[in-house]
């Protein structure tokens, strides 16, 4: 069953079945996004739980006309991981161009290697058109799978796998000495 469908049995019928599977469906998936975005085990589940409630409660809220509700779970998810960094921080880093700070063990040279790669990643990056640097930043820095990219940018499944492909190509071309 799509995922239209569930939320729309939540929000008419506060059908239980049709939760349940949009938990099981989502729950890990949220987790694993908090977490890569630094989020400790314990905070990312309360989080999760909390998104899952407020999908409960304001499941008659979701419009399908303004995005997948793929997007509307983990938007929420964002603003609920948001609102908790600025209830318990005064200021804390959410994840963005986090500086590289070398360990004790590294030698300046390892230092300077580290940038100079990083310098290339980007060049790489900026090789890439439009469509297939939004694709990668959807997938790697969003952790959407291929299907959501598609939904949210309303654009066929094979065509987002064509664009990832051919930016993996010229990443690749431009930094395939790199491990």
């Amino acid at each position: 069953m799509h995922m239209t469908d569930l939320i729309q049995k939540v929000a008419r019928n506060r059908d239980s079945e049709a939760f349940h599977e949009l938990f099981v469906t989502f729950a890990p998936r949220i987790k694993a996004m908090l977490m890569r975005q630094g989020a400790d085990p314990e905070t990312a589940e309360e989080i999760v739980q909390e998104t899952m409630l407020s999908v409960w409660r304001k499941a008659h809220l979701f419009a399908e006309s303004k995005g997948s509700f793929s997007t509307w779970v983990f938007t929420i998810a964002r603003n609920l991981r948001i609102d908790k960094l600025r209830r318990n921080a005064v200021w804390q880093d959410l994840g963005g161009e986090a500086e590289e700070r070398p360990s004790e063990d590294d030698s300046p040279y390892d230092e300077v290697q580290r940038q100079q790669q990083r310098e290339r990643v980007l060049e790489a990056l900026e090789t890439l058109t439009p469509d297939q640097h939004e694709v990668v930043r959807l997938a790697y820095i969003e952790g959407l799978t291929h299907t959501e990219i598609a939904e949210r940018l309303g654009v066929p499944l094979g065509t987002v796998k064509s664009r990832m492909r051919l930016a993996y190509g010229k990443i690749r071309e431009r930094l395939g000495d790199l491990k």
